[in-house]
């Protein structure tokens, strides 16, 4: 039994230019219900975004030179968790007590601590994991590291002579 309703019942031909004109009127905007944002309004719309952006940035930065444990102590902290380990990666959180996230890396193990920035203690209990869990970007970097002879420590402590702290 042949179904004669809707676009089943239409000819290819026809089908075809249905789906050719729906496909240009959407590219256009020209669907019922849609309109264009003016550009004003998206400007003032990225400038607010803009705006909220830096904000956060300056509340972060405020936040980090307010700590008392610098940056190169709490990689020092973390690299003596775990005896000849190398920083990997760090990273400065302040969605709670401002805190360091710090990845170390021993053999084929990474460690992930998190340091409390004010008082220089552990703060949550450590993530060990093998080389082998990571997603392929955090494993490139890892293993471009191993070909780096600089410590990250050291271009740490470079930086901030470079910027006066």
């Amino acid at each position: 039994m042949k179904n004669t309703t809707g676009l089943c019942a239409m000819p290819k031909k026809q089908l075809f230019a249905l789906i050719v004109c729906s496909a240009a009127l959407a590219g256009t905007g020209a669907l019922a219900g849609v309109t264009q944002v003016p550009t004003d309004a998206e400007q003032q719309t990225a400038t607010a975004q803009g705006n909220v952006e830096e904000a956060a940035i300056r509340r972060v930065l405020e936040q980090f030179h307010t700590t008392k444990v610098p940056i190169g102590q709490a990689m020092a902290i973390a690299e003596g968790l775990h005896d000849g380990s190398r920083t990997a990666d760090i990273s400065f959180e302040i969605s709670g007590p401002p805190v360091y996230r710090v990845r170390t890396i021993k053999n084929e193990r990474v460690f992930e601590n998190v340091i409390d920035a004010n008082t220089g203690r552990v703060s949550q209990r450590e993530i060990a994991s093998s080389l082998k869990e990571l997603d392929r970007a955090d494993l490139a970097n890892i293993i471009a590291l191993k070909w780096i002879k600089q410590e990250l420590s050291d271009a740490v402590r470079n930086a901030l002579c470079a910027s006066s702290g």
